[in-house]
């Protein structure tokens, strides 16, 4: 097993065809496609799911809105997390 596959078993993900995301970060991009009403369901769903600490999650969700198989594979979402993203660092 290579570097990437073990670090991807590591992580719980599993990995598709060269260029696709793998289950975990498809299921991080659809835990943040729907609608919370809070932060307390949403840090449940995480654990919960994805068997993700809260910090890890936001991790792995940043790596995406960078990463063009992420915009490809649900552009809506990533472009309004890059917005918001976007958003709060000029705010600083």
């Amino acid at each position: 097993m290579g570097e990437e596959e073990a670090d991807e078993a590591e992580e719980g993900g599993q990995a598709g065809r060269p260029g696709e995301l793998t289950d975990r970060e498809r299921a991080v991009l659809a835990v943040e496609r729907r609608g919370w009403r809070g932060p307390g369901p949403k840090e449940r769903a995480i654990r919960e799911r994805l068997d993700l600490t809260p910090t890890r999650y936001y991790q792995l969700l940043n790596a995406l809105l960078d990463d063009p198989r992420a915009l490809a594979h649900d552009p809506v979402t990533v472009n309004r997390l890059r917005r918001l993203r976007d958003a709060r660092r000029a705010r600083r």
